[in-house]
Parts: structure tokens; C-alpha cells; sequence
């Protein structure tokens, strides 16, 4: 499974991308901000994307709206990376076409399982539209 990660904070990216790749045995791909991980999705055609909510220049929820507005990205299965996690936040991100939540700080030694369990879960995201 090749995974996307899309996050500002570089210790968050570093720690993310060894529990997936030794943990997990994933491939991972990293972006450092909103545009880049767009650049990166269309060019690395993930499997899944986790993705951070607040980032400068172009926030999580700004992303996910391009990415789903790309046919080339819109099917990929997108999941979220929050401290603020609630249950009317995770309705409304899953009504934005998300695949699921993961609270930060992640526990590194279920993340891989977590990313795996969402993406089978078989949520579809939704395209901009609705």
C-alpha cells in the first residue's frame, strides 16, 4: 500500500512514515503542505492519503476539495490527521468525501493497522458536487 502524507510538521511526517514503512510495510511519500501533496498525489497516485488539517497556505479541508475535484485523485480514500477531533467534526469531514479521523498524537504502533481498517472500510468519497 503506497501512502501520502500530507503535514506541515516535519517530526509528524518523520514518525508517521517509519511506523508505516518498518511497522506497516508500506510504501510512503512524503509533502510538506497542501500544494505540494496535490503535485504529489497526481504524480505518485497513492492508495490512501493522511492528511493534516491545519496547515498554512492550504488547510486539510481546502486539500481534500481539490483533490476530489481532480478525477485523477478524487477516488483516492483520504484520511484526516487532527488534534481536534470530535464527533460532529468527524460528520462533517466524512460529508466532505473523508474516509475516516485519526486523532494526533497517533499511537505509531496501530497506525498502520488504523490506515489499513479505514481504507478497507470501503467508505467512497464523495466528489465536490455531493
Amino acid at each position: 500500500m503506497k501512502v501520502l502524507i500530507i503535514d506541515d510538521d516535519a517530526d509528524i511526517r518523520l514518525i508517521a512514515s517509519l511506523t508505516l514503512t518498518r511497522v506497516g510495510g508500506m510504501t510512503v511519500v512524503e509533502a510538506d503542505g497542501g500544494l505540494e501533496g496535490l503535485r504529489k498525489a497526481r504524480e505518485e497516485r497513492p492508495d490512501v492519503v493522511l492528511l493534516d488539517m491545519m496547515m498554512p497556505m492550504m488547510d486539510g479541508c481546502a486539500t481534500l476539495a481539490a483533490l476530489r475535484a481532480d478525477p485523477v485523485t478524487a477516488s483516492v480514500p483520504v484520511i484526516f490527521l487532527s488534534c481536534k477531533v470530535v464527533g460532529a467534526e468527524i460528520e462533517r469531514l466524512r460529508g466532505l468525501g473523508a474516509a475516516g479521523v485519526l486523532t494526533k498524537p497517533f499511537d505509531p504502533r496501530t497506525l498502520a493497522n488504523d490506515v489499513r481498517a479505514l481504507v478497507e472500510s470501503g467508505v467512497q468519497p464523495l466528489s465536490v458536487d455531493g
